[in-house]
C-alpha cells in the first residue's frame, strides 16, 4: 500500500523481453538493501515486487497483464520513472491510499502553464471515465493528485511547481501516456451501487 507522496526516482537502466512478461532493472539511490529484497515498490504508480538488487540496481519483473494495461509496453532505456516504498505503520498519509494496481492508461492532450502551477488535461478510454468524480483522488505515475474538472473526454488536474519538481510530470508532453489507477473508494461505491441495482 502507498500514498502516492514522491521523493524518488530512477532510471530504466536495462529490459529483458521474456515469452510472457519482462524483467526490468531500474537505477536510484532509494535506501534499500538486500534484506529488502521481496518488498513492493511502486513503480510509476505500479506495485512491483524487488526480486533482486545490485548496488543501486533493482529488478521486476512485470507479467502481461501489468504490461497490458500500463505504459510500461512502451518502456525505453532511460525512463524516469517515480518510486515510492511501501507505507509503514504509524506513517503520516499525505496523499491517499494507493494500492498499486494501475487501471489503465491516459493520454495527455494539453498541458498549460497558468502562473506558476500547469494545468494537465487528460484523455481516457470511456470504459473508465465513468468512474472519475470531481475532486476525488487519482494516481497519476505513482502521484496522488485531484480530479479538478472531468471532461467530455476525461480529466483534468492541477499541479503545483512542488510536485512538478519532484516527478517525472515535469518531463511529460503532449500525446504522452500515463499510468492511472483511479481511487479505490469511487470504483468500490459505483461497483456496490450498480450491484444494488
Amino acid at each position: 500500500m502507498f500514498n502516492g507522496i514522491i521523493f524518488h526516482q530512477g532510471k530504466i537502466a536495462k529490459i529483458i523481453k521474456r515469452p510472457k512478461g519482462i524483467n526490468i532493472f531500474i537505477n536510484s539511490n532509494l535506501k534499500i538493501n538486500k534484506k529488502d529484497i521481496g518488498i513492493s515498490i511502486a513503480c510509476d504508480g505500479i506495485c512491483l515486487t524487488l526480486i533482486s538488487l545490485k548496488k543501486k540496481l533493482m529488478e521486476f519483473y512485470l507479467s502481461n497483464e501489468t504490461i497490458r494495461r500500463s505504459k510500461f509496453k512502451f518502456l525505453k532505456i532511460n525512463d524516469l520513472i517515480n518510486l515510492e516504498l511501501p507505507l509503514k505503520y504509524g506513517q503520516k498519509i499525505s496523499g491517499h491510499i494507493c494500492q498499486g494496481h494501475v487501471d489503465t492508461t491516459a493520454t495527455i492532450v494539453n498541458i498549460k502553464k497558468i502562473d506558476k502551477s500547469f494545468l494537465f488535461d487528460f484523455k481516457i478510454n470511456k470504459k473508465y471515465k465513468k468512474n472519475l468524480i470531481e475532486k476525488a483522488s487519482i494516481s497519476i505515475n505513482g502521484i496522488s493528485l485531484t480530479i479538478s474538472k472531468v471532461t467530455e473526454k476525461g480529466f483534468q488536474i492541477w499541479v503545483i511547481p512542488h510536485t512538478i519538481k519532484l516527478t517525472n510530470l515535469s518531463i511529460l508532453k503532449k500525446n504522452n501516456l500515463v499510468n492511472i489507477e483511479i481511487d479505490i473508494l469511487s470504483k468500490y461505491v459505483r461497483n456496490h451501487f450498480y450491484e444494488k441495482k
